[in-house]
């Protein structure tokens, strides 16, 4: 049949049909005149190529051997574990592989099963497509540093202790979850937990070494090493050494009330000299809440002119504020909003004993009303030494405002997210005492990411199963903390 278009004439092919040489049936045509049916009956391409594999993998540290010596750590259905699943596959080059999938299997089953599709060329250029079943059987074999673990648990090479000399251990629960994260603790043969800090165990000194490195880019710290002899082969003239890194973390914490030293001040460009902590990291960000000035000190700069904070998070006293007269507008200061107010507060602890009543000056007036709670530092009973001439001591500073009376209303409640921790070992005489401290210290803790949500950010929030969302939640969205359920439920 011809067609005009264009005022041309154009051919209209029509595919022809024929019958199957095998079953008869009409089909359309190809080059081996065979129906796909009888073609998969005449013709298997997965033949010759592997239906089951034997892998090894390790329990402890769950990985793989890749042949001859490398171990590979790969979750249960990950892509990870699907790569090395089709490695290991051979003569899989005489066809082109075109997918593969896990099929479920009972994770105890001990086996893992794949489904491979692939493509091949047979009878007069016909190409046929195929899948096909391979069962890899898990065999449990320990690699080698776990099983020299698993003979000596004291068979290290290097440690590492990280130590900071504060009363409490806030600093060391943000740590932990800046490891979780970022997997930097993934070479450890051993975590045991100190008094004033944590232990880490490596089989390798340059996994110590790389550890350390972490460690400085997240806090402030100064470290120092040394190693032991262990043994000498006067022979082969080799040496077995062990090493220790000693790693000493900044004892200045997040919301920490400083006074200066002159000089330091003087460096810093005549801060201060009362200010506070707002952050640490690989440097201390410093705010003078009476000027908004803000400066950061590096690691170096710390530790060649050390200095001690006048009072810490475990001396806040609770105010509640009475007046609040916005001096300027909200100010963006390293990241953070800040407004200058004068504020009227009182001691909760002085109602019903006297009417003291202070009027100071705040770096929270965007955040504070009348009626609200904060926190702060008494300093008008405060048993502090400041030898500053000229210096002006305000009656107090507010660092942050409460919501323990929102709390109240949730009190009973499971929070809709939880934190994982490290598997560490404890050793301490007086465990129900530790213990009774420790879940007071990580309640804490969580309070604190629940007040800043930008430290939140920076670790790894799992959902938790017990929590329950209420029909109110939304509704009095407004009145929860920063960090609410709401937004995570």
């Amino acid at each position: 049949m011809a067609v005009v278009e264009s005022g041309m004439f154009r051919i209209q092919h029509t595919v022809g049909t024929i019958l199957c040489c095998k079953c008869g049936i009409l089909m359309p045509q190809n080059a081996a005149n065979m129906c796909v049916k009888c073609l998969r009956a005449e013709v298997d391409i997965t033949e010759g190529l592997q239906k089951n594999v034997i892998i090894m993998y390790c329990p402890e540290c769950n990985s793989y051997l890749q042949p001859p010596r490398t171990w590979m750590k790969c979750e249960l259905e990950s892509k990870e574990l699907l790569t090395f699943c089709v490695k290991r596959l051979k003569n899989l080059s005489k066809v082109r592989l075109t997918h593969a999938e896990f099929i479920w299997t009972e994770p105890h089953s001990k086996r893992i099963k794949v489904k491979i599709g692939v493509q091949k060329e047979v009878l007069n250029g016909v190409v046929l497509e195929q899948a096909y079943l391979v069962e890899y059987v898990v065999q449990d074999h320990l690699c080698e540093s776990c099983s020299r673990i698993a003979a000596n648990p004291d068979q290290w090479i290097a440690s590492v202790q990280l130590r900071q000399h504060v009363p409490h251990r806030r600093t060391f629960f943000y740590l932990e979850q800046l490891i979780l994260k970022h997997n930097a603790a993934l070479h450890a043969i051993k975590i045991k937990q100190m008094d004033h800090g944590i232990d880490f165990f490596f089989a390798n000194r340059s996994h110590a070494l790389k550890f350390v490195d972490f460690v400085g880019k997240v806090c402030p710290i100064k470290s120092r090493n040394d190693k032991q002899l262990v043994s000498h082969d006067e022979k082969s003239s080799t040496y077995n050494y062990k090493y220790t890194f000693s790693v000493e973390i900044c004892p200045i914490c997040r919301e920490d009330l400083i006074c200066l030293p002159p000089k330091t001040a003087l460096s810093l460009g005549n801060l201060g000299p009362l200010v506070l902590c707002t952050k640490v990291s690989d440097s201390i960000a410093l705010l003078d809440p009476l000027t908004l000035r803000m400066s950061y000190m590096v690691a170096d700069q710390y530790w060649r002119m050390p200095f001690k904070t006048l009072l810490s998070s475990r001396q806040l006293v609770e105010y509640i504020v009475l007046d609040v007269e916005p001096m300027i507008s909200e100010v963006n200061v390293g990241g953070t909003t800040y407004a200058l107010a004068d504020v009227q507060v009182a001691r909760v602890s002085d109602f019903g004993k006297n009417d003291l009543i202070f009027n100071i000056r705040t770096h929270l007036g965007h955040l504070l009303n009348p009626g609200d709670y904060a926190l702060g530092y008494d300093l008008y009973g405060a048993n502090i030494d400041i030898t500053y001439k000229g210096l002006v001591i305000p009656d107090a500073i507010l660092i942050k405002k409460s919501y323990e009376e929102k709390r109240l209303k949730k009190r009973g409640k499971p929070r809709a997210w939880k934190l994982k921790f490290m598997n560490m070992e404890v050793d301490n005489s007086n465990r129900k005492l530790d213990e009774e401290k420790m879940n007071t210290e990580i309640e804490e803790f969580l309070k604190i990411l629940e007040e800043n949500p930008e430290m939140a950010l920076n670790i790894s929030l799992h959902h938790n199963e017990e929590y329950q969302p209420s029909e109110m939640t939304e509704a009095d969205d407004d009145g929860l903390l920063p960090l609410s359920d709401a937004r995570w439920s």
